[in-house]
């Protein structure tokens, strides 16, 4: 991979470059030592409960993972309806995770699938054949071919979307041409409707599904601010970490990490108030077909995983991040990237474990979705770092690149009411100031 003529290793404001040799087998130790405990669940589960718990743990971690694939879409989907400058460095990073959508993260949904008659109680012939109002109301939806069609359909549209994102961005690599731009516009237009719907879609029959008799209208957009806040923070970490490495220095600029982490923190509030208001609205309605999910949720130990939820995922970051000085604090926002898939993964345990152990969180458990979002974690990884390391770095004839930078033409003659520092070291433009 080439760098700019002027490109330097000792650059006093970033520190010398980070040395990643003794990480770069990590994924695949990630997937063998996740493989071995996901195969020794298998061989448990399946004696234990028919692979019930398996296909539980196993939806854990991929809805997970399926979190970050629909976050940067939906990144770059808005960076080109918005037209937005600051942005640019970043679009290369959400194009190759979201494009592990199709095919790695539908071969590990498969599991699901096959899975699905174990996992998912109203697929049993018994509760088919049996009338149900709940499931009458949601059919042909609500039906093995139902199931199978709507996820093939979600997956067929991510796909398309983030292929042809991807293509034409690559394609203003080689040309530079405006019909480059004017494509990834146009797929952007068209492409925030169908990402709306397909992820409601997937989020209702991967994981609302699971107590068919549920009703929420909000499920499918609290979904949504968990995926976009865990792909802004992990984003952000990346960036920083290409930085520190001089891949990405010489078009970045101090407003980069900014903005990512006040979009995390708005995302934190927007998350927060979609939880809020689906348990406010649906708790004082007092509705049996509402309120029993929640019941269920204050039973045992999984009363004090929603408490852990409430402070951990909204009250802490909420809280650390009004100062505006610790959005650019790389070792704390390191800290909430952690924090924040430690977080997510309680989310989505408190979304899907408690159907099968209502009386509290499963600790007796906990190494086997661990084991999987190992393996899964390694395995998508291996494919980022593939698909990262044969393509630009970052879009190399994108018309906003000059403005990611920083670079502004100098003004002519005295600006009244203050001084404009124009002078950088290294592109002449507004001097990066602070340390990450």
């Amino acid at each position: 991979m080439s760098q700019p003529d002027d490109f330097s290793n000792d650059d006093p404001e970033l520190g010398p470059p980070l040395n990643l040799a003794k990480w770069r087998k990590l994924p695949v130790q990630l997937m063998g030592a996740g493989g071995l405990v996901a195969l020794i669940g298998l061989i448990v589960s399946w004696k234990h409960d028919g692979l019930v718990t398996f296909g539980y743990s196993w939806l854990v971690a991929f809805m997970f993972f399926l979190s970050l694939g629909l976050g940067a879409l939906f990144l770059v989907i808005v960076h080109h309806l918005f037209d937005a400058g600051w942005s640019l460095p970043l679009r290369r990073i959400n194009e190759h995770i979201a494009s592990l959508l199709f095919p790695a993260l539908f071969v590990l949904w498969i599991p699901i699938g096959l899975l699905a008659p174990k996992i998912f109680s109203w697929m049993g012939p018994q509760l088919q054949a049996a009338p149900d109002h709940a499931l009458h109301a949601k059919h042909p939806v609500f039906t093995l071919p139902g199931f199978y069609l709507v996820s093939i359909v979600c997956f067929l549209v991510w796909w398309f979307l983030s292929n042809r994102l991807k293509h034409w961005s690559l394609k203003q690599d080689e040309t530079g041409a405006a019909e480059c731009t004017h494509q990834m516009r146009f797929y952007s237009y068209i492409g925030i409707f169908l990402f709306a719907f397909s992820l409601t879609f997937g989020v209702i029959m991967w994981m609302k599904a699971l107590q068919h008799q549920w009703f929420s209208t909000m499920y499918g957009v609290q979904y949504f601010a968990g995926s976009v806040w865990l792909t802004l923070i992990t984003v952000y970490v990346i960036t920083m970490i290409l930085d520190r490495q001089r891949v990405l220095t010489e078009v970045l600029h101090e407003h980069q990490f900014y903005f990512l982490g006040s979009l995390f923190f708005a995302f934190t509030v927007f998350y927060a108030y979609v939880s809020f208001s689906q348990y406010f609205i649906i708790w004082n309605a007092n509705m049996p077909e509402e309120t029993f999910w929640f019941v269920l949720r204050e039973r045992g130990s999984w009363f004090w995983v929603s408490m852990v939820i409430i402070f951990g995922h909204f009250f802490l970051p909420f809280l650390s991040l009004l100062r505006i000085d610790v959005k650019s604090n790389f070792c704390i926002m390191s800290f909430f990237c952690a924090w924040a898939w430690l977080m997510h993964f309680t989310d989505m345990s408190f979304n899907i474990l408690p159907v099968r152990f209502p009386d509290g969180f499963p600790f007796q458990w906990i190494w086997l979705p661990l084991g999987i979002m190992a393996l899964m974690g390694g395995v998508l990884a291996k494919l980022f770092l593939g698909k990262f390391a044969g393509a630009p770095p970052y879009p190399l004839k994108d018309p906003r690149l000059v403005e990611a930078m920083g670079l502004y033409h100098p003004l002519p003659g005295p600006i009244s009411g203050g001084e404009l520092d124009q002078s950088d070291d290294r592109h002449g433009g507004p001097v990066r100031k602070g340390s990450h």
